[in-house]
């Protein structure tokens, strides 16, 4: 469900004249201003991804299972590391905001804060991962502007755990290019393969059957 929405237009870093700079500019301070007054009812979460503010309920029952199961696999795994797990947290790049459904970050946070302390810089956040939910627009926010808009802030790992792709699909996705808004390198494995986090603080940390399995 979307809040607040307008028609996707490109980032200031696309070359815009100053007058299409200027518009885009003023857009992302109408959306970050409307985001910060926005009291949402429990069980919603609001971010800012490309030109839209998107409010969306929290996860169904398999969603949840699937995210505690990684977060517990997780915490063992970055047991020993300066990094950990993070649900429920704002990752900020520039006027936009992102609630992934978890991220990984470095143990204390306040290395990492945002401008106005309302969550972390993007640029401090080492992985994000998402489960894709049911239905077009939550497949389409995960799959296509959320891949975008992770690329565009440089996040060097984003993780899509997705039932729907095929009989189950981990997409791992890693060498941002923030200025064409793509990852470079994708690797995908179906449900019933190991798939491996080949760099970062959660190199070597496996996704199978223990966390995707019914």
């Amino acid at each position: 469900m979307t809040a607040l929405a307008h028609e996707p237009c490109p980032t200031v870093d696309d070359g815009l004249s100053p007058a299409a700079e200027t518009e885009v500019r003023d857009l992302d301070e109408v959306l970050w201003q409307a985001w910060k007054a926005m009291e949402l009812p429990e069980g919603y979460r609001a971010e800012i991804v490309e030109e839209f503010i998107e409010v969306s309920p929290t996860g169904r029952r398999r969603h949840s299972v699937i995210i505690n199961r990684l977060r517990d696999a997780l915490v063992v795994h970055l047991a020993d590391s300066d990094h950990r797990a993070y649900q429920d947290l704002n990752v900020i790049h520039r006027r936009k905001v992102f609630i992934p459904d978890l991220a990984i970050a470095p143990r204390d946070l306040d290395e990492i804060p945002d401008e106005e302390d309302l969550g972390v810089d993007a640029s401090g956040v080492a992985a994000v991962f998402e489960v894709v939910s049911p239905g077009h627009e939550a497949r389409s926010r995960d799959r296509k502007r959320k891949r975008r808009a992770y690329a565009r802030a440089g996040i060097p790992l984003y993780v899509l755990i997705d039932d729907f792709d095929g009989d189950g699909t981990v997409v791992i996705l890693t060498a941002p290019d923030p200025d064409k808004a793509v990852y470079a390198d994708e690797h995908r494995v179906p449900y019933g393969t190991n798939a491996v986090i080949p760099d970062g603080p959660a190199k070597g940390f496996v996704i199978g059957e223990a966390v995707v399995g019914p």
